[in-house]
């Protein structure tokens, strides 16, 4: 008989998770948070309150470094749209600081990406 895999011992959460993570919102307090947003905490960030929950307190460690939303939400394992929620209600907190990700007028023209694209090819 072979023992048992450790990872089938593992907790699971089940489906209700992520409303409950977000106190039943579906939608953050900033409109401004995307997906493109950086986070950084702040420093010297204030305590966390004692209600807070372990995904924020891990939210916030690892935003001691620069990190897009979309990489906090990676490391997390959680959806987008939770991290979201989280977020804003870090940043409202005076927790996280949010940063715009890259502007629309940082982007390339589509004419140029198009001229090495084809440069690309000819190699």
């Amino acid at each position: 008989m072979t023992p048992p895999d450790d990872r089938s011992r593992e907790y699971r959460d089940s489906a209700l998770r992520p409303y409950v993570l977000t106190k039943g919102r579906a939608r953050p307090s900033r409109n401004t948070i995307s997906v493109d947003t950086l986070l950084i905490a702040t420093d010297p960030a204030p305590p966390l309150p004692i209600s807070a929950g372990r995904q924020e307190r891990a939210l916030l460690a690892m935003c001691r470094g620069l990190l897009s939303l979309v990489e906090v939400a990676a490391r997390l394992e959680l959806p987008v749209s939770v991290v979201r929620v989280l977020a804003s209600d870090l940043v409202d907190s005076g927790h996280l600081t949010a940063r715009a990700g890259s502007p629309r007028s940082a982007q390339l023209p589509r004419e140029l990406l198009q001229e090495v694209l084809n440069g690309l090819r000819a190699l």
